[in-house]
């Protein structure tokens, strides 16, 4: 039977967040339960950038196209993790060259994030021209196991270059127990419409 790895973040209030920032934490709060003689129901309040989730062009383009345009076509298929936890700052073109990466791959990047579960300042990101590399090669998926992709970067060259490119960039994975290599790779974000983003849960499906 082929192995599923779950690669998604599991909400809780205590979760890391974007630079541990109190109003990014997901708030859950129990509105009714058995102790009334009702059904336990519980609300969830929390960012759609919090965990793992899909960025939409709208996140980082004016104008551009909300989350519900991203197709599950685009999502789920053939997906290749490649092994960066020797990277130190930030992803460079000369780093992804030797994995020889081609025209619609989806890529995921496995990086020193994987291995913390607290929110790193100094995360490993792609950086420009390693963003330009990917574009230019036509890949359909970046996706980091970074809450982003692109961290000290004016005007956020990183995403506008992958969106304008139509690469879906995907953030917040857990990579800590996946080999490198290839498997099958599943997104499902949140079925919203018209915003920027969306919580996804994400696995890999492999031997």
């Amino acid at each position: 039977m082929p192995r599923i790895y779950d690669i998604s973040m599991t909400i809780e209030e205590g979760m890391q967040v974007w630079k541990g920032y109190d109003h990014k934490k997901p708030k859950i709060t129990n509105v009714q339960n058995h102790d009334q003689g009702k059904p336990h129901e519980s609300r969830l309040d929390m960012d759609v950038h919090c965990g793992t989730h899909v960025d939409a062009p709208l996140h980082m383009l004016a104008g551009g196209e909300t989350i519900e345009t991203i197709s599950l076509d685009q999502l789920v298929g053939p997906a290749r993790v490649l092994d960066l936890t020797h990277v130190k700052d930030a992803i460079t073109k000369e780093d992804l060259v030797p994995f020889h990466i081609q025209r619609g791959e989806r890529i995921l990047f496995k990086t020193s994030s994987s291995y913390s579960e607290e929110f790193l300042l100094d995360f490993v990101y792609l950086r420009e021209d390693g963003a330009k590399y990917l574009a230019d090669i036509g890949i359909a998926i970046a996706a980091t196991d970074a809450l982003g992709i692109e961290r000290a970067q004016s005007e956020y060259p990183t995403h506008r270059t992958l969106m304008r490119a139509g690469v879906i960039i995907v953030e917040g994975l857990r990579l800590k127990h996946v080999e490198p290599g290839n498997y099958y790779l599943v997104i499902a974000p949140l079925k919203l419409t018209g915003i920027d983003a969306a919580p996804a849960r994400a696995m890999l499906i492999g031997d």
